[in-house]
């Protein structure tokens, strides 16, 4: 196939002086080798089971309406992919055509994060968890192996358990050379007493609060040299329970899954205990992440460390309090004095544990800086180019501390969201037509900080690629 000239894109890459480096883009699994790769690693039952992936639209139709809501079933993904854009189609699927468009497309290299791969982070089943996992990774490490100078496929490592976490990313890493790893941040588990209650699940969200200690697993990411990132969705959580309507579930869901991590992995002090670690919270945008860098800060500046004595009822000038009483309570009050313990008691409890009153403590953070040096370096947010409200990421004027966001250019490539890939550069520069962004924003929205996302947990990681002599731009 020879190169197809793309004049919008070409037009504001001779305005560039940097290379497009795509943080989420996408690339669709031909099935068949996968399975094939399946059955080699555990055999033709498990992929009969891992058969039921493909079919459970299907399979999903023939229960009845009613019977749903009791198994906790929810609509999900239909007509996903673009077909109407054979090429697209075909592109996202075969790793030679997608290298030869990526000129085309404007962008220099790119990670492609799986598409069907996905669900390996959500099965149940452990067995089928966790080949799938191999199988996957394989295909990956594989079909791609002749084009990672400018695409590099993404792994997939499940996270229910720190010990099956690890074990993939020592397969996907360790030996398969694979340089970026997709986790999922939120795990759902059953509710203790309702095992067998489909809808019936808590959800885990690793550092805080979790039945298990993930710090291995992020120690693991530190020696790997791979930096954790997040593409986990909301569907089925709280109000995404619709048993109709995809759209429903789906607005707003990637946003919902990357603040749970997040905020999880903030509070849990995951950025303090490995501050060489960078996270990446994908297709969610980053307006979620504003709002809660602001929300953290606020909490932080009324109930952090020492702020929270500011409510001990220890602090309570008791005499003062009964004086007021006396002179402006209703005389109903006043003829209830003697249950004032009872008055006081809610939301003022004096025996409350003050060994956990600071909920900040785990966070290890000491003052507002510390937030604001985790959110500039070491959260990113992955933007899809279509989104207008990446300038937010830019906006210092509105954003506390003035604080600069690392937001990263995804193209989504291969999915629905995405009819015509040879738009998605064109659809990013709109914020720089528009006066959003200027070309130092832009060229660290497209570029420097995808850099900085995978080269500061592994300074080679870009050697050997079309961007291997691309620098940041200084601060």
């Amino acid at each position: 196939m020879q190169p197809t000239r793309n004049d919008p894109v070409e037009k504001i890459r001779a305005q560039l002086d940097h290379p497009i480096v795509d943080g989420d883009g996408h690339l669709i699994e031909f099935i068949p080798q996968v399975r094939d790769f399946l059955v080699e690693l555990a055999g033709e039952e498990v992929a009969q089971r891992f058969d039921r992936l493909s079919t459970g639209g299907r399979l999903a139709r023939q229960v009845p309406w009613e019977k749903r809501r009791e198994l906790g079933m929810t609509r999900f993904a239909w007509w996903g992919l673009p077909t109407r854009n054979t090429l697209d189609r075909a592109t996202a699927m075969f790793p030679q055509l997608m290298y030869q468009r990526l000129d085309e497309l404007g962008i220099d290299f790119a990670l492609l994060f799986p598409t069907y791969g996905l669900t390996v982070t959500a099965l149940d089943d452990e067995e089928v968890r966790r080949a799938s996992a191999r199988a996957y990774n394989r295909y990956y490490a594989e079909f791609y192996a002749g084009y990672r100078d400018r695409l590099e496929p993404v792994a997939a490592i499940p996270m229910f358990t720190p010990e099956e976490a690890i074990a993939e990313l020592d397969y996907a890493v360790g030996e398969l050379g694979l340089k970026a790893v997709m986790l999922s941040g939120v795990i759902p588990r059953p509710v203790p007493g309702a095992e067998h209650v489909r809808g019936a699940r808590w959800l885990d969200t690793l550092a805080h609060d979790s039945d298990y200690d993930y710090d291995p697993v992020w120690q693991r990411c530190q020696e790997l040299g791979v930096s954790p990132t997040f593409h986990s969705s909301g569907q089925g959580w709280g109000t995404r329970v619709s048993r109709s309507s995809y759209v429903y579930n789906h607005i707003g869901n990637f946003a919902t899954a990357g603040e749970a991590a997040c905020r999880s992995i903030f509070l849990g002090g995951v950025p303090r205990r490995f501050p060489k670690l960078r996270f990446a919270f994908l297709e969610g945008g980053v307006a979620w992440a504003a709002n809660l860098y602001s929300d953290i800060l606020g909490h932080y500046a009324k109930r952090g460390g020492g702020n929270v004595a500011h409510y001990d009822p220890a602090n309570l000038d008791r005499e003062h309090f009964e004086a007021l009483l006396q002179e402006y309570a209703p005389a109903a009050f006043r003829e209830r004095a003697d249950r004032l313990d009872e008055a006081l008691l809610m939301l003022s409890d004096p025996e409350e544990d003050r060994e956990v009153t600071d909920e900040f403590a785990q966070s290890g953070i000491e003052s507002a800086e510390d937030v604001k040096q985790i959110f500039e370096e070491q959260f990113f947010f992955g933007c899809e180019a279509d989104d207008p409200m990446n300038a937010i990421a830019f906006d210092t004027a509105k954003i506390p501390q003035g604080a600069k966001l690392r937001a990263v250019f995804a193209s989504d490539i291969g999915h629905w969201d995405v009819p015509d890939c040879r738009n998605v550069l064109v659809e990013a520069w709109e914020l720089v037509e528009n006066g959003h962004l200027n070309a130092r924003d832009f060229r660290a929205f497209t570029c420097d900080n995808a850099l900085a996302m995978f080269s500061a947990t592994n300074p080679d990681f870009f050697a050997d690629t079309a961007v291997a002599d691309t620098l940041p731009a200084p601060e």
